[in-house]
């Protein structure tokens, strides 16, 4: 190949290089800030499409349109009521001006350093505040009764503040240093809360002797309705037991009545009547009485006698 054609062909591909390096594209989730020596050029290039910059001069720095997340590293922190917790937190954020973010953060690593800074700044502020109560709980509930309609435990704790407008007071408190780095917090929450080891142990054994308690009563509840379910059978029992023996009394006393009757009765009968009555009773009473091997000694004045004088 010749001079001319190498030479050529150098100028086509330096001309390929330029064309390459000086146009670049933004895509929809994308928006680009322009620097020449790394000084911003110009306003930030937010609409999609292709753009033109000065071949390796100028460079094209490329952030998200989407929005980010933002994860807090879990921190102890102390309550109003001096109570130490661990708490985790997440937020979402997203580049609302990419020049004043470039000028104040350069790259989102830097805004991720910066959002550590603020809203874990934020959240010790407002927690240290508040109850570990408006911590945990959002609104206050209805207490919870036992049987005869008293309060069990501290469910009638007040909640003045609660879980979400401590976060919406930390976000709006972020946002207000957010705003002068071109970024925005759109969301914040707490995304877990837990006790350190020394309160866990103190909250368990609250709760523990909470729960005795309420079960001492329970039981204290059953033992007495106990007790008085017994006294109520005990008492109808002896009322059934002295009913009865009345009844029972009165049944003997009208078979005895009616037995005198009889007796009366055949009493008056006529003589023979009462001479075969007499017989018949004395030789059922010598049937029970004697044996064969029965001896006595009989008067001769008695009934019995005259029966047996008569027989020989």
């Amino acid at each position: 190949m010749s001079q001319k054609q190498i030479l050529l062909g150098l100028l086509a591909f330096f001309a390929l290089l330029c064309l390459l390096t000086s146009t670049f594209t933004v895509r929809e989730y994308e928006q680009v800030v322009v620097t020449q020596f790394g000084r911003p050029i110009g306003n930030a290039i937010t609409k999609p499409g292709i753009n033109f910059k000065l071949p390796f001069i100028q460079t094209a720095n490329v952030f998200e349109k989407r929005f980010m997340e933002w994860v807090g590293d879990p921190n102890q922190l102390p309550t109003k009521d001096k109570k130490f917790i661990f708490v985790e937190t997440y937020a979402r954020w997203q580049i609302t001006d990419p020049l004043q973010f470039f000028k104040r953060l350069t790259n989102e690593r830097g805004a991720q350093s910066r959002l550590d800074d603020i809203l874990d700044g934020e959240t010790r502020n407002v927690v240290a505040k508040n109850n570990i109560e408006e911590l945990v709980r959002s609104s206050n509930r209805k207490p919870e009764l036992d049987s005869i309609g008293e309060v069990l435990g501290d469910s009638l704790t007040q909640v003045y503040v609660g879980r979400d407008k401590m976060q919406d007071m930390i976000l709006k408190s972020a946002n207000k240093q957010a705003i002068e780095l071109g970024i925005k917090i759109l969301d914040f929450r707490f995304k877990r809360i837990n006790y350190v080891q020394e309160v866990q142990t103190q909250v368990y054994e609250r709760m523990k002797s909470e729960r005795f308690r309420i079960a001492d009563k329970f039981r204290s509840e059953g033992q007495g309705e106990a007790s008085k379910i017994n006294g109520d059978k005990d008492r109808e029992l002896k009322n059934i037991q002295s009913a009865a023996f009345k009844r029972a009394e009165e049944i003997k006393g009208r078979a005895d009545a009616s037995a005198a009757s009889i007796y009366a009765s055949a009493y008056n009968q006529s003589a023979q009547s009462k001479s075969l009555y007499g017989f018949l009773k004395s030789m059922e009473t010598l049937d029970k009485t004697f044996s064969e091997k029965t001896s006595v000694i009989l008067s001769t004045n008695s009934e019995i006698y005259q029966y047996l004088k008569k027989s020989n």
